[in-house]
Parts: structure tokens; C-alpha cells; sequence
């Protein structure tokens, strides 16, 4: 609903609902023996917020995906780019680099 609701341009709205999934994500437990979200919700958000030119923002919610699910392609590679959009260029190399590692081939 939140990326349908941005998509008819009703972006407060959309922000508060993927921070409702954030919030809903946080406060499930992970069985150890079953796999991790398809798509984290702190990645979403990150996505929106990027998508919104808030590149800041969405920097904290990739963060905060990686602490939860390391080393997960899409949240390294999206805050790789919000770290450059936001003119962090330390963290865009450290978010390059470990992009770089995972998909190194052996």
C-alpha cells in the first residue's frame, strides 16, 4: 500500500505506512531454522526515501537493514548509492567495497 499510495503521490502517507511496516518488522521474531524477509522493510523505506531524494534517511534505513540481514546485495548496493547521493564518500567506498567482496568471483 505505501508504494501504491507514492505512486498517486500521496508521499506522506506512503512514508508513514513503510514506517508502520518497519515498525511491525521490528517487533516479529525470526524462527533461526526459516529464512529472512524477501524484502526487508528498512530496505523499502530506504528505497522510498531514496526514490524522495532524502538520501540521508534512507542511508540510516539501509543501515539498519544490514545490521539485521548482513552482506544483502540490495540494502549494500542501496546504501552505497544513498551514501553517494548524500555526499558521504567514506561510506560510499566502505558500502562499494563490501558490494565489491560479496560478488567477487573465486
Amino acid at each position: 500500500m505505501a508504494w501504491l499510495d507514492l505512486s498517486l503521490g500521496r508521499r506522506d502517507r506512503a512514508i508513514a505506512e513503510m514506517r508502520e511496516a518497519v515498525t511491525r518488522e521490528d517487533a516479529t521474531e525470526k524462527s533461526a531454522v526459516t529464512p529472512g524477509p524477501l524484502a526487508p522493510a528498512h530496505e523499502l523505506l530506504g528505497d522510498m526515501l531514496l526514490e524522495l531524494k532524502r538520501p540521508a534517511e534512507a542511508l540510516a534505513e539501509y543501515r539498519e537493514s544490514l545490521k539485521r540481514e548482513p552482506n544483502r546485495y540490495r540494502s549494500l548496493y542501496g546504501a552505497s548509492r544513498a551514501a553517494a547521493a548524500a555526499g558521504d564518500r567514506a561510506a560510499e567506498s566502505k558500502y562499494s567495497r563490501d558490494l565489491a567482496l560479496l560478488t567477487k568471483a573465486e
